[in-house]
């Protein structure tokens, strides 16, 4: 897709949701392009920006999904040193789980917690499992579990709820906003 493509795509929008991810196969992992989430979202914000210039003095809701793998330093998060020593053996080995932390990073350090054209939330579900309705789940600032070593569930049905619920809930985006909250399963 063209910059202009993209751009018709977002213009007029208040929301952008990417759900993004390699494909968990050999090539989805190792082949290219290897920072598609990065890629991504730099492209959408751009074209956002591109956009929302001159339409609305509301900045533009931008939700990513990420993952509770990725330690948000931003946030003084801590880890343990086994966990922080897998993690960077994964970060080295595994490109897509680099390319989440850059992509989410990217958002921190361009859009901080205050800019006229984009707000930020990147949501970090723990172990992704399939649910067939919402079931009670709970979002919480950092994680409350290892995500090597003691990891939860999180439905992909609940993480689709809370994201519907930053887009249309006013209270829930305030509270979120420019954060990256992690979710469970109860």
């Amino acid at each position: 897709m063209t910059d202009a493509e993209l751009q018709q795509h977002v213009q007029g929008c208040r929301a952008v949701v990417s759900c993004l991810g390699h494909n968990l196969n050999f090539n989805g992992m190792f082949g290219h392009p290897r920072r598609l989430v990065t890629g991504a979202v730099q492209r959408l914000c751009r074209a956002i920006e591109a956009t929302a210039a001159n339409i609305t003095s509301t900045p533009v809701k931008f939700i990513l999904m990420n993952t509770t793998g990725n330690q948000n330093t931003q946030a003084g998060e801590k880890v343990s040193v086994a966990q922080s020593m897998v993690v960077g053996l994964i970060r080295l080995l595994l490109p897509p789980h680099a390319d989440n932390e850059e992509a989410a990073g990217y958002l921190q350090s361009r859009y901080g917690r205050h800019h006229k054209m984009i707000e930020w939330v990147a949501v970090r579900p723990d172990s992704l499992i399939d649910e067939g309705s919402v079931t009670h789940y709970q979002a919480y600032e950092s994680p409350i579990r290892s995500a090597i070593f003691d990891a939860g569930k999180t439905s992909r049905i609940n993480v689709a709820n809370f994201m519907s619920q930053l887009v249309i809930d006013s209270g829930t985006w305030n509270k979120w906003k420019s954060k990256m909250p992690v979710l469970y399963n109860n």
